[in-house]
């Protein structure tokens, strides 16, 4: 992988909104503005839903996309033809990106290689985009269901602090609605996380993307944006995400609370 070069961002001391006001060096491609370079090396873990959508936005907005799944790089053919990503195996779209993309379903994460970042450089940004959907999917997961966020447990099991972001949007809207910045009514995405760098550059995506990114507070705080809180997939502007946001209470709704018979599947819960 390549080292971080001069034009980087360093700086620790810097918030989000330093970065969407433009008070850092930005650069212009396609008339897309993006951070320290002409584009940016954005590695993906996952093709599903969400997965695919932002290999195919990522593309169209002209980043460098290495898309990973659980099957193998040349199950990627099609997707690779499609949008021009390259199809790498999950230890490579880690060593690849400048930010890396965690979209696989909960309880697939500690089916990933125990050592996915083992030598990937501190200031590659991980982003995690998953919902725990206990009865529904994943089955139980202690720790989750004693409280702990549902971004927090995928940090611990990757050994690697995670920005959460595109969890609470559907797939066909985060890939059709974004709408240019300014434009009345644009949804918002919530995005929460401890490194302020990390969060910007996040942040900064998430704008270019088409949606106006909203600071959701910390890693411990992303519980105000799982599955059942008043935030998710309503496609709210950005007063009714923050609104949503103060809302939230952190109590699990019932729908995603496991049960002893979790889990069934989305049709039919248990």
């Amino acid at each position: 992988m390549r080292e971080a070069a001069d034009d980087t961002i360093r700086a620790t001391h810097v918030t989000p909104s330093d970065i969407l006001q433009g008070k850092l060096r930005s650069w212009k491609t396609k008339g897309v503005a993006v951070l320290g370079r002409d584009n940016m090396k954005i590695g993906i873990i996952g093709a599903g839903n969400i997965g695919g959508t932002l290999t195919r936005r990522f593309r169209e907005l002209g980043n460098d996309v290495f898309v990973a799944n659980s099957r193998g790089p040349e199950t990627l053919a099609g997707l690779a033809a499609e949008t021009g990503a390259t199809p790498v195996t999950a230890k490579q779209a880690a060593r690849d990106g400048e930010v890396v993309i965690v979209t696989i379903p909960e309880r697939h994460i500690e089916d990933l290689p125990k050592d996915l970042f083992a030598g990937v450089p501190d200031s590659v940004v991980v982003v995690d985009t998953g919902n725990y959907y206990p009865r529904q999917r994943d089955g139980r997961i202690d720790e989750i269901e004693a409280g702990m966020p549902d971004s927090v447990w995928v940090a611990t099991q990757l050994g690697r602090p995670v920005i959460k972001a595109f969890n609470d949007i559907y797939a066909e809207h985060l890939g059709t609605l974004g709408k240019p910045k300014g434009t009345p009514g644009r949804i918002a995405l919530p995005v929460a996380g401890d490194d302020a760098r990390a969060k910007a550059v996040v942040m900064k995506l998430v704008d270019e993307l088409g949606f106006d990114p909203i600071d959701a507070g910390t890693l411990g705080e992303s519980w105000r944006q799982q599955p059942g809180t008043p935030v998710y997939v309503q496609d709210f502007d950005a007063e009714g995400v923050r609104e949503a946001l103060a809302r939230a209470r952190e109590q699990r709704a019932p729908e995603f609370t496991a049960t002893s018979k979790s889990p069934g599947t989305f049709e039919a819960p248990e």
